[in-house]
């Protein structure tokens, strides 16, 4: 038994801690308040939200594909979007109680747009 632990032990290090981790990263990015963070061209907040999430699906698909490797690849898609989208609703919840931030609808939506194309991106 200790070797079926060990191995799940490795399996979550290997496929679910990275997305942990940048689940972390995204939350310590949306705590820096909204005067802090830099304008560097047009349309910045738009290009960063589908590139954060679509690198984020690129995490969550990996871990999912190797969970649920006998599911189809449009279901691993649709369950990273629904995950995806749960995450960035409740990072926009988060961003409502920073200093110069709020909780947008738009947000959401492009992150997960974002998702989506990480996900299809991922096979």
């Amino acid at each position: 038994m200790a070797v079926a632990k060990n191995n799940s032990a490795i399996f979550f290090i290997k496929y679910w801690l990275p997305a942990i981790i940048y689940s972390i990263i995204i939350f310590y990015i949306s705590s820096q308040p909204g005067n802090q963070l830099p304008d560097l061209f047009l349309g910045q907040d738009i290009i960063f939200h589908i590139i954060e999430y679509g690198i984020f699906a690129l995490f969550i698909s990996r871990a999912l594909k190797h969970s649920l490797p006998k599911q189809s690849y449009l279901k691993r898609i649709f369950f990273s979007c629904i995950m995806l989208s749960v995450y960035a609703i409740t990072d926009e919840i988060h961003q409502a109680g920073v200093p110069y931030r709020d909780a947008s609808v738009w947000d959401v939506v492009v992150d997960a747009i974002g998702g989506f194309v990480g996900s299809l991106v991922y096979r």
